[in-house]
């Protein structure tokens, strides 16, 4: 069989080429200083005015009371989950929020220093390259430094594009070298649309609804834990977080 001449053979798609050249254009764009701010800005806005606008249940955790004499801790949430628990920290209380080190989790990391939170890079992702790997223990390092100023860390669980809803081991480690308890949170709104489509089921919380904020007890994890103390501890994690987030989703429901 004859191979087609270059001159003959089918060019790429004209459509192909202008769909790739308005992508790179639209990520150049949102890449861009003034997208950021601004974005950050009104995303930040509509965040703070979502949570104001949803009314308590009444059957959420009292944060005082469950945490009297605990603090500083690790709060543990799930992906897709977290969206609105900037808003419902105390404001007496610091707080960092561990963050992606990718260029697309950039607007994120301002929506969450505009909350009030400081901010530290993590890895990336799922990538184990070496670079990846000193990025993740650097992020470690800085987040026990804060819990020993007596600031809260605010870390997902779960691993991004990973399992969804299943403690990773990067929570159960910071337990280990801080000696500062985890404390699962999760919180829901009666108004909301979960994006099905997604790795992680997304909820995106909707206003003029009702809210509930439950939290787990505090679980430690030993000092000399072992890779088998590790794991029961990651077990026990991802136990207590779905268990709470499936209450606070009756308890919204239950008020709807």
């Amino acid at each position: 069989m004859n191979k087609p001449d270059a001159e003959t053979a089918a060019p790429r798609p004209r459509q192909l080429r202008d769909l790739i050249d308005r992508r790179r254009v639209g990520k150049k764009l949102l890449q861009s200083e003034l997208v950021q701010r601004a974005g950050s800005a009104l995303i930040g806005w509509s965040l703070n005015s979502i949570w104001r606008s949803n009314r308590d249940t009444g059957t959420s955790t009292d944060w005082q009371t469950l945490l009297e004499g605990e603090w500083p801790v690790i709060f543990a949430l799930w992906h897709g989950q977290h969206i609105l628990m900037p808003y419902a920290a105390p404001k007496d209380r610091k707080f960092v929020s561990l963050v992606s080190r990718s260029v697309d989790a950039e607007i994120n990391a301002r929506i969450i220093e505009r909350a009030g939170y400081e901010v530290i890079r993590g890895s990336g992702g799922r990538d184990q390259g070496a670079g990846n790997r000193k990025g993740g223990v650097k992020a470690l390092l800085s987040m026990r430094d804060a819990l020993q100023r007596g600031v809260n860390v605010v870390m997902i669980a779960d691993i991004s594009k990973g399992t969804a809803r299943q403690a990773g081991k990067g929570i159960v480690t910071l337990a280990k070298i801080s000696g500062r308890p985890i404390v699962p949170v999760a919180l829901a709104t009666s108004r909301q649309r979960v994006l099905e489509k997604t790795w992680d089921k997304t909820t995106i919380n909707l206003p003029f609804g009702r809210r509930c904020l439950r939290l787990a007890p505090p679980i430690r994890v030993a000092a000399d834990a072992g890779e088998g103390e590790l794991d029961v501890a990651r077990t026990r994690v991802t136990a207590e977080l779905n268990r709470i987030t499936s209450e606070v989703m009756h308890a919204v429901e239950a008020q709807a």
